[in-house]
């Protein structure tokens, strides 16, 4: 007999868990939720205060069962599901499926899965808060209100399998409203001048800046044309030195939102596979002696606090590695969000000691390469800042002013460890300019005037839409990831180059929802859910008054949709070819994994093929294919002959109807993280980069 009964979530968190609580001890796990609402039905009495009506979930009776015996064996029972809303949620239903009182001091918390953390937990365990409970609860009724009730409108309106939650429909609106912006764009005109500058042997570049040290923006070629003409001979004077000493501080820790736009950047991630490989790391690796041992804090956190503890021995672990100038001399007010909670720590590795060249051999490369990651922003954030010098020179010719821009390092810091990525700036490199003197004569090599168009705002990535989310307060931690699965899933967006765009289906779900239901898809009504959820968690508000002030709207809006919202109908696109086996008329149809050429025939006719996608570019090798775009078993895009087999025709990279004019052989265009560059297939012919 046991004394004592863990109940944690995964198999795996009970393996590492009961490594560190000794035999008195039994871990088991739950996998998961063990109740939630019926799937067949509503589950809410909107007429007995939203009263919820949970079951067992199916398929979760025979581990009930065996909870049910493990918890009459022994002693005391303690409840250790996550630290955060759905855990206290998950430890709440067991507690009532096992019949224990959620006011014992049944719950444990921990937010790393070591040895310490563990064993300083069970000295302290609390009752179930019925607080983060309610909060969770309001979540969950909240989204079951919304989704069991315009999910079947728009079944019948439009077509079966649709759906609309709160926070995924907001999702494809700033997805639709950024395409819409992009449509709209009108590109602007603007010319830059570049000059190659000369002193002595050295050289450097300047941009042209002004006229009479006052700054200038170029607009046509007329204008270029006209500072060209006001340059006199070739010599220009160095007419005022700046120079500055500059420091950079390292970014904060990673929180969950951090953590799923820097994987995207540096490491190509989507955010579903970084919170997976996340949640490995967390829940413990089998580290050699060591055993199976939790590898980073909890990943879902909105939060960048590090304990004292863990600050300790990661300066221990700077001076002793790279010297004492090295670590932080002082505390950095971190930016903290309007939104954020700060119940974790950030997401760091649970010791410092533990470098990724020591874990290589422990984890997988997807594994290694996230805690690579992970373990160096948080060691960076511990280190001192970065100094830079810079200098600033103008460049002049009469009334004309030339600047030039240097910068080096003159103290790594944290630089010497991580640079965090970007998606909008380039990364910062040294440029170093001679020495330059105030008086000095300096000559031009060459003047560059180019002629430039402003570009429209960037579709979503991944990264882009999650920051979007926080910054806007639509959505928690936990919810990022599911959101961009559910409506990718769903068919209402499109990854194209790794950025979103809205489908026909998403934009006409999208604007039905808008059109009856505009809270559900309004920005600050949905942010402002997410606070008063917020204030639920706090114990400021009853849950049961959030969901009452929601469906005395919402409800309204409902009845209206019933009687007024018309029926949608989504006709199939033709194809353009007949059914090779009947005749009919092929048409596109929209499935689960995109789209594809059935015959209109169905069901007399079952045939259906893949679409063939030309880019209108002949095959170099056969001469007479044509270039097709095609998927590898693992959905990557690639780049085939349609005459395949007899040409063996590929090219991950996309190929384009033009020759290179340096070797006449086949232009691609590479995708770089800061954009697309046409390349020459054979030689080293580049092209400037298209963001």
């Amino acid at each position: 007999m046991s004394d004592y009964l863990v109940i944690v979530e995964s198999p795996a968190k009970a393996k590492t868990i009961e490594r560190y609580l000794g035999k008195k001890y039994k871990v088991r796990a739950s996998m998961g939720h063990v109740r939630d609402l019926p799937k067949s039905q509503m589950g809410v009495d909107v007429e007995d205060n939203f009263n919820p009506k949970y079951i067992t979930i199916r398929g979760k009776g025979p581990v009930l069962k065996e909870l049910k015996t493990a918890a009459k064996k022994a002693k005391r029972i303690y409840l250790a599901a996550d630290p955060d809303r759905e855990g206290e949620a998950i430890a709440w239903h067991l507690a009532h499926s096992l019949d224990m009182d959620v006011h014992s001091d049944c719950r444990v918390v921990f937010n790393e899965i070591t040895k310490d953390a563990i064993k300083e937990s069970f000295k302290h365990p609390r009752p179930i808060n019925m607080d983060l409970v309610d909060a969770q609860q309001a979540r969950r009724i909240l989204d079951r209100l919304v989704g069991y009730n315009i999910s079947p409108l728009l079944w019948k309106k439009v077509k079966k399998g649709l759906s609309a939650g709160r926070v995924q429909s907001v999702a494809v609106r700033l997805i639709i409203d950024r395409e819409k912006e992009i449509k709209e764009f009108t590109p602007e005109e603007y010319w830059t001048i570049q000059a190659q500058f000369q002193k002595g042997k050295s050289s450097f570049q300047g941009a042209f800046y002004g006229l009479d040290g006052n700054k200038l923006d170029l607009k046509t070629e007329q204008e270029v044309n006209d500072i060209l003409k006001k340059i006199k001979g070739d010599s220009f004077e160095i007419k005022k030195v700046t120079k500055k000493e500059r420091k950079r501080n390292p970014a904060a820790p990673f929180t969950t939102s951090s953590l799923q736009q820097e994987a995207a950047r540096k490491l190509n991630f989507r955010a579903k596979k970084t919170m997976m490989l996340a949640q490995q790391l967390y829940e413990g690796i089998e580290i050699g002696k060591e055993g199976t041992v939790g590898l980073i804090t909890y990943m879902r956190t909105d939060s960048t606090r590090i304990s004292d503890i863990a600050q300790k021995e990661a300066s221990d672990y700077i001076i002793e590695k790279y010297g004492s100038e090295y670590t932080k001399s002082e505390e950095r007010k971190e930016k903290k969000g309007q939104k954020s909670q700060d119940a974790h720590e950030a997401v760091r590795p649970t010791s410092t000691l533990r470098d990724p060249a020591t874990m290589k051999e422990y984890l997988s490369r997807d594994q290694l390469r996230l805690y690579k990651l992970i373990w160096e922003r948080f060691v960076a954030s511990q280190m001192s800042s970065a100094v830079m010098d810079t200098m600033s020179v103008d460049v002049v010719n009469g009334e004309v002013y030339f600047r030039a821009n240097g910068s080096k390092v003159k103290f790594p810091g944290f630089m010497k460890v991580y640079v965090e990525g970007s998606d909008d700036q380039k990364e910062e490199k040294e440029n170093m300019l001679p020495s330059l003197s105030e008086g000095d004569i300096v000559s031009y090599e060459d003047i560059d005037p180019k002629q430039h168009f402003t570009q429209p705002p960037p579709r979503y990535t991944e990264a882009r839409l999650v920051k979007t989310l926080e910054e806007l307060g639509i959505g928690r931690p936990s919810t990022y990831a599911p959101t961009l699965d559910t409506i990718q899933r769903r068919g209402y967006v499109s990854l194209d180059n790794k950025r979103f765009i809205p489908t026909e289906l998403g934009e006409i779900v999208s604007e039905l929802v808008s059109e009856f239901f505009p809270e559900i898809i309004d920005v600050e009504f949905t942010a402002n859910m997410e606070r008063d959820l917020d204030y639920v968690e706090d114990g400021k508000e009853k849950w049961v008054t959030i969901i009452d002030q929601f469906y005395k709207g919402f409800e309204k809006h409902l009845e209206k949709a019933e009687e007024e919202m018309e029926k949608v109908e989504i006709k199939d696109e033709p194809a353009g070819e007949d059914c090779e086996n009947c005749g009919h008329p092929m048409v596109f149809k929209m499935g689960r994994y995109g789209k594809f050429m059935a015959c209109s025939n169905f069901p007399d006719c079952r045939n259906t093929k893949p679409i063939v996608k030309e880019i209108g570019v002949k095959c170099p090798d056969c001469k007479e294919g044509n270039i097709i775009e095609r998927k590898s078993k693992k959905k990557r895009i690639f780049y085939g002959c349609d005459q395949y087999p007899n040409c063996e025709f590929l090219s991950w990279d996309k190929p384009i109807d033009r020759k290179c004019p340096k070797c006449d052989h086949l232009l691609i265009e590479k995708k770089l993280k800061k954009g697309v560059q046409v390349q020459c297939s054979n030689c080293d012919y580049k092209e400037e980069t298209q963001q």
